[in-house]
């Protein structure tokens, strides 16, 4: 098999799967592991997917479509689980922080201190309905009009968070990279989300290794803007070096 036949069923199959792994890649085509390695690298630099520590990853478009509720509100994966559980270790007492509506927000609520009294604005109605169970939460909603795949992020719910004061953002978005900062899907989810910033003391970026180094449609923050930034293992190290060079923290998840 030539490289172009091999490089084109290797497009096939992330473009099916989503996601392929270099060692599976590497026993299914009957080439060495490097060679797949090689490939993928060629393909990234092609705009034809994003590399990960094992393997690639479908190239995300700038703009995505509305998660579907089942998966934005489910238990998650392992990288967002390890991701959101060092997050919320960042809680403190007496704290007052902002939790959003992404589906790493959901997941970060069953690692909520139990233990520590502290206050959250989020701007998520499923939030803010799980949020009832907790004693020691007191939970306060932003106002505006309801838009389920962001959460409440018009004109309204920003001039609403203009007037708070928090003390730790968690943020997230569609992508973060070194050049383009946190990036959003829409610009009213930047410009809610940039303000959030604006009014936080420490701003902790929650992003999975797909998130990392990719680039969406509108500008949220510049890199060092953030305070620090939660990814896991399978980020790509080339992208976390460049990250690290904007005077940013970068903590790196391990598997739970």
């Amino acid at each position: 098999m030539f490289a172009e036949e091999r490089r084109e069923q290797i497009l096939l199959k992330i473009k099916k799967t989503g996601r392929v792994l270099a060692k599976d890649l590497s026993e299914e085509l009957e080439v060495s592991i490097d060679t797949i390695r090689r490939d993928l690298t060629y393909m990234e630099e092609k705009g034809l997917l994003k590399r990960t520590h094992g393997g690639a990853v479908t190239l995300s478009k700038v703009r995505r479509l509305p998660m579907d509720d089942k998966i934005r509100y489910s238990d998650g994966t392992e990288h967002q689980n390890a991701v959101a559980k060092i997050a919320a270790s960042y809680i403190e007492e007496e704290d007052t922080v902002f939790i959003g509506n992404a589906s790493i927000h959901f997941i970060m609520l069953k690692y909520l201190p139990r233990d520590k009294t502290f206050t959250v604005i989020t701007n998520s109605l499923r939030v803010a309905e799980r949020l009832k169970d907790f004693n020691n939460i007191e939970s306060y909603i932003v106002c505006g009009k309801i838009k389920s795949e962001e959460g409440i992020v018009d004109a309204l719910a920003t001039e609403f968070v203009r007037n708070l004061r928090i003390d730790k953002a968690f943020l997230t978005g569609g992508g973060i990279s070194a050049k383009h900062g946190l990036s959003s899907s829409t610009p009213e989810g930047a410009i809610f989300h940039k303000a959030v910033a604006g009014v936080s003391r420490r701003k902790i970026c929650l992003a999975n290794f797909d998130k990392v180094g990719t680039e969406f449609f509108s500008k949220t923050l510049d890199i060092n803007d953030l305070d620090i930034i939660i990814t896991d293992w399978e980020a790509p190290d080339e992208e976390i070096e460049k990250l690290k060079q904007q005077e940013v923290k970068v903590i790196i998840a391990k598997e739970i």
